[in-house]
């Protein structure tokens, strides 16, 4: 910058400065829109940053140790024992799922069993009622264990403190509530309420045999923890054959951390549209407040101040709201998680304190910085060009052609700054793409909707209605609000409407057409001396109906064509298949419900090297193909497979499905369990009750999971989402009223003339109100349509092309989209027209 200009600045400065002292009027919708888009990213990145450092600052205690080694359907043999002893103080803790079950055989359970021992829990407390040594609760008295059950299990088989259940072969005392467990976080996400038990209680249980799906977790408690980063690499080289998961205190849950980055990467992208749907009320206040400030730009022009001044005095002004508004949209943003962590303390075990997170709050500062700046360039662009001669006369800005070129450009880079910091916040940069792509895509489309209703309202035949004549030429005229209000309600409406339908359509899986394609029951870990008189026992209950098995293993995917999986950057839809344990199976035909896409199946005979087949949509994920190798871990053992085809697999239909499929020979001679599931669609909730007390009774370590209960399980999950997201959208809703709200405002000086000459050409209040009714209720059942169509398809597009599911168009939605348009452009509209009808005449035809 020359020395010269440095005056320039400094005068445009004051000149801003003494402008503002006349307040903030015209500009508290603009205020209001950045605050609320602003305050949106930076509540959300805030509580999710304080989530994931809770997570991190209490990783020791979330996983009760300073690192773990987990393996699965088996223990550490004597030298992997040795190993993990001399590190330090080891605590075993084993996980499974089973039934728990009355004496009497008059009701059961599906539980997430835990059996620890004397030394859990390294780090940390279990909170219990009544309080009293674990030791104690969990100790064996005449003849049963003690065991501690969540209010949960209480509640579902109706027991209370000192009744006593069955876990398998064993009896168990309930003698305490499991208020929590510090480790429960780390353990990952349970289907059923928990049970906690010892060890010496679960091995008489008889739970624990060949093929069982049992998890074995050896935390520990190191000597030396400045070796806990190194240890992990060290065990799998002394030890490559172990297939142990090692998780260390400071990513001690992983799953949760990176499903919280997801869903604040998703809710950042909604706020982040209430922030771009509030810069166009940006640009219509600042639109507004130019033209109110014409005469001002004018006189300075009068009086010799270069054009580069006058735009300087107001950029200075409209910057200085503009971060007004978003101190405001931080302040909010600072006290989110405060807020946020007393609700979530409810459900996650986060004990320590809500802080100020600056980085979330600078983020959300340059966001709203930007947005500002962005939608105020052309505008004032616009203002730029006003002649001097405008101090004599009323006139507006001359909005039918664009500013010069500098404006346009420094609104591009601007916007595209907005573009790369939102791509650059993301975790996943690929759907930051695509959804900034369809926002821009959106506002093309609504600039072409507005253009269209323009011109079909120019088109239009004479009507012989005073009223809706009037409405249709004030749609069509030079300076008509339709670009403001289609621009203003189209984006929040369709955000709104997608969300509705992606909801609407999963809800209609979970209770519809899922459930009737579900099987009624999986039955796990059934041994192979015991299929037989499962199948028996389950079809003398339900004769009619259709009983699947397949042997059933378990194994950890280390490699693909020798590269560890842990070193590979993996695309984060693909990462699931990679995260723990797989259910693994073998089978000479092609598996029922799948279809082969690419390559051939093995002979029923094939005798060869290990083949496998993968599924086609998480292979192709993962970047695989024909002839790539994939290693597994089975029981300590590493084996590795070729890949002879791809197959496409129905996930929705929840039966028995795997993403790897190996040839028989893969595991010949390997102990393994198997899996069974029944079908019978005319089986009523009586006899599929009779049915899983018999197979409970009969056979106590068999696991029978009812899938309308688990379900209903994913259904309550889903509710409490949509709940969040449909608040997500609401936040971009409230935003698209206030900018209408603006856009309207913005408008009334020229409804204001219009209305004081169609008043003295003989025009009733009447008429007038029918007229901007008309014109209000065309604009809204436009937007409403806009709404459905661009709403419909980009719903269609999640659940079909992302969920993998079938996409239905629903009518409700449609319905309620198109009410709740005409309610806000009507209801709006009319509360702002209503006081420029009541204008004297005379004031305002003396400005003309």
């Amino acid at each position: 910058m020359t020395a010269a200009k440095l005056p320039r600045f400094s005068i445009a400065l004051k000149l801003a400065l003494r402008e503002l002292r006349g307040g903030l009027s015209g500009f508290y919708i603009f205020l209001a829109c950045i605050a609320l888009g602003t305050g949106a990213i930076a509540a959300v990145n805030s509580v999710s940053r304080g989530i994931t450092d809770a997570i991190a600052s209490q990783g020791q205690t979330l996983l009760a140790g300073d690192i773990r080694f987990e393996l699965n359907n088996r223990l550490a043999n004597d030298q992997e024992r040795a190993f993990l002893e001399s590190l330090g103080q080891v605590a075993l803790s084993t996980g499974l799922r089973s039934m728990a079950r009355m004496p009497d055989g008059s009701q059961q359970a599906l539980v997430e069993a835990k059996a620890v021992d004397g030394a859990y829990p390294l780090y940390g407390t279990v909170e219990t009622e009544p309080k009293a040594p674990l030791k104690d609760l969990l100790a064996s008295a005449n003849g049963s264990f003690g065991a501690l059950a969540a209010p949960l299990l209480l509640e579902r088989l109706n027991v209370k403190v000192g009744d006593e259940l069955l876990l398998g072969s064993v009896r168990l005392r309930i003698s305490g509530i499991l208020v929590t467990e510090p480790d429960a976080l780390s353990e990952g996400f349970g289907f059923a309420p928990r049970l906690l038990l010892s060890q010496e209680a679960l091995q008489a249980s008889g739970l624990i045999q060949t093929g069982s799906l049992v998890e074995h977790a050896y935390k520990i408690k190191l000597n030396d923890p400045s070796i806990r980063n190194t240890l992990g690499a060290r065990a799998n080289r002394e030890f490559p054959a172990a297939g142990w998961s090692i998780r260390t205190a400071d990513r001690a849950a992983p799953s949760l951390t990176e499903n919280v980055d997801r869903f604040s990467q998703f809710l950042t992208l909604v706020g982040l549209t209430a922030l771009i749907v509030g810069g166009v009320g940006v640009a219509n206040a600042v639109r507004a407040f130019l033209d109110s400030k014409r005469t001002s730009i004018a006189t300075f022009k009068c009086l010799g101040a270069p054009a580069f001044v006058v735009t300087l005095i107001y950029l200075f002004q409209i910057m200085l709201i503009g971060s007004l508004g978003v101190i405001i949209g931080l302040a909010l943003g600072a006290v989110a998680p405060f807020a946020a962590f007393g609700f979530l303390r409810e459900f996650l075990p986060i004990s320590a304190d809500a802080t100020l997170y600056p980085g979330a709050l600078a983020l959300a500062a340059a966001f709203g910085l930007l947005t500002t700046f962005a939608f105020a360039v052309l505008p004032l662009g616009h203002a730029r060009e006003v002649p001097a001669t405008a101090l004599f006369r009323e006139q507006s800005f001359d909005q039918t052609r664009l500013p010069s070129w500098p404006y346009l450009l420094a609104a591009a880079v601007a916007l595209g700054g907005l573009a790369a910091l939102a791509i650059f916040a993301a975790d996943d940069r690929r759907i930051a793409v695509i959804f900034l792509a369809a926002v821009a895509g959106a506002f093309v489309l609504l600039r072409l909707v507005a253009a269209a209703i323009s011109a079909l309202a120019r088109r239009s035949p004479r009507v012989n209605s005073p009223a809706l004549r009037l409405a249709i030429g004030n749609i069509h005229r030079p300076g008509a609000l339709t670009p403001s209000v289609v621009l203003s309600l189209g984006l929040g409406l369709a955000l709104l409407v997608t969300l509705a339908l992606i909801d609407g359509n999963l809800r209609r899986q979970l209770t519809g057409a899922m459930t009737q394609n579900a099987p009624n029951f999986f039955f796990v870990d059934i041994q192979s001396n015991e299929k037989e008189g499962v199948v028996e026992t389950v079809k003398r209950l339900a004769p009619d109906g259709k009983i699947v098995q397949v042997p059933m293993l378990r194994g950890r995917i280390l490699a693909f064509n020798g590269q560890d999986v842990a070193r590979m950057n993996v695309p984060p839809a693909g990462r699931w298949v990679l995260r723990g344990d797989r259910g693994l199976t073998y089978t000479q035909n092609l598996p029922e419900g799948s279809s082969l896409v690419e390559g051939t199946w093995w002979d029923k005979d094939y005798s060869g090297e290990p083949l496998v087949s993968f599924s086609e949509e998480e292979g192709r994920e993962l970047g695989l193909k024909l002839g790539d190798t994939v290693t597994v871990n089975v029981l300590g053992r590493n084996i590795t497979a070729k890949i002879a085809n791809f197959r496409k697999v129905e996930w929705r239909s929840l039966s028995i499905n795997f993403v790897m499929v190996f040839s028989p020979n893969t595991f010949k001679g390997a102990p393994h369990a198997w899996l069974a599931t029944l079908m019978d669609s005319t089986a009523t909730p009586a006899k599929e009750g009779e049915i899983l007390r018999a197979v409970t009774t009969a056979y106590p370590t068999v696991t029978t999971v009812r899938v309308k209960d688990a379900l209903d399980i994913a259904s309550q999950l889903l509710g409490q989402l949509a709940t969040a997201i449909r608040a997500a959208a609401a936040v971009a809703l409230v935003a698209s009223v206030l900018v209408l709200a603006g856009a309207l405002a913005s408008g009334n000086r020229a409804r204001t003339h219009d209305a004081v000459i169609l008043k003295t050409l003989g025009g009733t209040r009447s008429m007038l109100m029918r007229a901007f009714s008309y014109e209000y209720m065309i604009l809204g059942f436009a937007t409403a349509v806009f709404a459905l169509v661009a709403g419909g398809i980009s719903a269609w597009f999640v659940v079909s092309r992302i969920m993998k599911m079938p996409a239905t168009f629903l009518p409700d939605v449609a319905i309620m989209t198109v009410i709740g348009a005409l309610v806000l452009t009507v209801g709006i509209g009319l509360a702002g027209t209503w006081r420029i009808l009541g204008q004297k005449a005379a004031p305002v035809l003396r400005e003309l």
